[in-house]
């Protein structure tokens, strides 16, 4: 990302959760802009080639962009072992609280990759009164589904006796409260709560998130544009030029 941004960190609770913010790559109208908040997945972190992609292409077409490391990920604080979907969906009505405080914003935006879109889904719903649109990257929104199935990521296991540690791909340890706490989420209700737009893409080759993700949760909303890249793996290593165009233009339709 070639242009202007600020480092910070957003306070939750105690746990620090490290922010970039950068403007829109031909500046501010009148001092202000949309903000689209953008978040990384499972694993993730903010300055993976996929995120900043993204990024820089919503920078391109006039909003700013708040990239946020959540609980265990990146430069926040926690361990990657007691991360749990829940507390990032708490974290992120901190961070949407955070992003309507900036005096530039014009309105807002939600957009995550992966477990982040899962979690766009859940604070979509959460804050709907104060969200533009929504924007699921390969959103991982079989996660609960999953973990009552006892099976995540390759990872099986007993959903009724969950161990008190998992190990995962990668030799990472998992703490088991993760996928308790995944196995309560209705995450089909939430998204029923969100009525306003939403712009769902995914590649048809998503070798981590099956694609039929994309097309159940577009027969779910009431106003889902869905973009499915054709050839395109999970973190859009074949097309990313596809999926930031199809963002762009999604953002130049719902800013006129």
């Amino acid at each position: 990302m070639n242009n202007e941004f600020k480092q910070f960190y957003i306070d939750h609770d105690g746990i620090p959760l490290h922010a970039k913010l950068s403007y829109p790559t031909d500046g501010m109208k009148d001092g202000k802009c949309p903000l689209v908040i953008l978040l990384h997945g499972y694993t993730g972190h903010m300055e993976e080639t996929h995120i900043l992609g993204i990024a820089d292409e919503i920078n391109r077409h006039g909003c700013a962009v708040l990239r946020i490391e959540l609980y265990g990920h990146g430069k926040s604080g926690g361990t990657f072992t007691e991360h749990t979907v829940l507390k990032w969906m708490s974290e992120m009505m901190t961070v949407i609280d955070y992003a309507r405080s900036l005096d530039f914003v014009s309105s807002l935006y939600l957009a995550g990759h992966s477990q982040g879109g899962f979690v766009t889904a859940m604070a979509g719903s959460m804050k709907r009164d104060v969200l533009k649109a929504i924007i699921l990257l390969s959103p991982a929104l079989c996660i609960p589904a999953d973990a009552r199935r006892g099976e995540v990521l390759g990872t099986s296991f007993d959903p009724e006796h969950i161990p008190d540690v998992l190990e995962m791909d990668g030799d990472r340890l998992l703490s088991g409260n993760y996928f308790r706490a995944a196995q309560t989420v209705d995450v089909e209700s939430a998204m029923k709560r969100y009525k306003k737009p939403v712009l769902i893409v995914h590649g048809d080759e998503d070798e981590s998130v099956p694609v039929q993700c994309a097309y159940d949760a577009a027969k779910i909303y009431e106003q889902a544009e869905l973009a499915i890249i054709p050839g395109d793996l999970h973190c859009y290593d074949r097309h990313l030029d596809q999926v930031t165009k199809v963002i762009g233009e999604y953002l130049d339709r719902m800013n006129k």
